[in-house]
């Protein structure tokens, strides 16, 4: 029996006055609880209770112990009541991965209002769009875009993240407006090569067809923020995430091409190293993506959603 349990076991006795109602409340056999305590007289090497017909009672030394006992009782109840108002609380630091662009574009204002709304957080913010290990970098919470694969994560599904193909018009007045995926070939595109990175894009007809065609074009990179700049500047037509080319469709830099043919929808995703005891910090914070990212969020700034 571990000491923990023993100082229990041995303040119920006391308090019961009785082996077997001692043993009952705490699950064991009123055996084992008679092995512990004569165990704990020889270790102890006093006598701490008194047996008679009539009972069990505390001993001189063992009514001190008693007290020793309730009083190490008591700070057990105060860590565990610590532990679990923490564990409620939204408060200390909040660590949180997110790719580059949606990280920037997205989840800078989210996480500058969250902290405006609950001053007991810190946060710590890491761009990466590459995988990251949650429990080897001590990371709270990820954001990640696209099925998750099977895992002892926790999870919870945000919403998606939808892409459309888009021109400046400068590019559709030289160039011609392409008016169906085939027509791709005859323009230069510009590859977006973390995604697309087979030089292929796919498209879903209005009739369910998947169509999936090959592009070629000036410019390939990694970063959403240099094809945004390529696509304003005239120099191609880009795939791009809605969020990534809202501010520009807005303004008319860019506009959107083949709107009868939808690109594939992202999932979104918020991830966390367990299912099991999650932090109030971390599901406070996801439930308020949730609530900023309900609906066609990518057509709205950022922290808009009051809802």
């Amino acid at each position: 029996m571990d000491r923990i349990t023993g100082v229990q076991l041995f303040a119920r006795i006391v308090e019961t006055g009785s082996f077997s109602r001692a043993s009952s409340d705490l699950g064991i056999t009123q055996p084992t609880a008679t092995k512990h305590v004569a165990a704990l007289e020889a270790r102890l090497g006093a006598r701490l209770l008194n047996r008679n017909t009539r009972g069990v009672s505390a001993t001189e030394i063992g009514a001190l112990y008693y007290e020793k006992c309730k009083a190490i009782q008591r700070e057990l109840e105060e860590a565990d009541s610590l532990a679990a108002l923490l564990q409620s609380k939204v408060r200390g630091q909040l660590r949180i991965s997110t790719s580059v662009a949606f990280g920037r574009r997205v989840v800078v204002p989210l996480a500058l209002r969250f902290m405006r709304e609950h001053p007991e957080v810190t946060l710590d913010l890491s761009f990466d769009d590459r995988y990251v290990n949650l429990v080897e970098q001590g990371v709270d919470v990820a954001l990640r875009m696209g099925r998750l694969a099977d895992s002892a994560l926790g999870a919870r599904y945000l919403g998606v993240n939808p892409w459309l193909a888009a021109a400046s018009p400068d590019y559709l007045k030289r160039r011609g407006t392409p008016q169906t995926p085939a027509d791709l070939a005859q323009h230069d595109c510009l590859i977006y090569s973390s995604v697309q990175g087979d030089e292929r894009w796919s498209f879903s007809a209005p009739d369910g067809e998947t169509l999936s065609v090959p592009v070629k074009g000036p410019l390939r990179s990694n970063n959403l923020s240099a094809l945004l700049a390529a696509c304003r500047a005239g120099l191609g037509l880009a795939v791009l995430p809605w969020y990534v080319a809202r501010e520009s469709l807005a303004d008319g830099a860019i506009v959107p091409l083949l709107e009868g043919h939808a690109l594939p929808t992202q999932e979104l995703h918020a991830v966390f190293p367990s299912p099991r005891l999650v932090p109030g910090k971390v599901s406070t914070f996801i439930d308020f993506l949730k609530l900023q990212l309900d609906g066609p969020w990518w057509q709205r700034a950022p922290g808009a959603n009051d809802a």
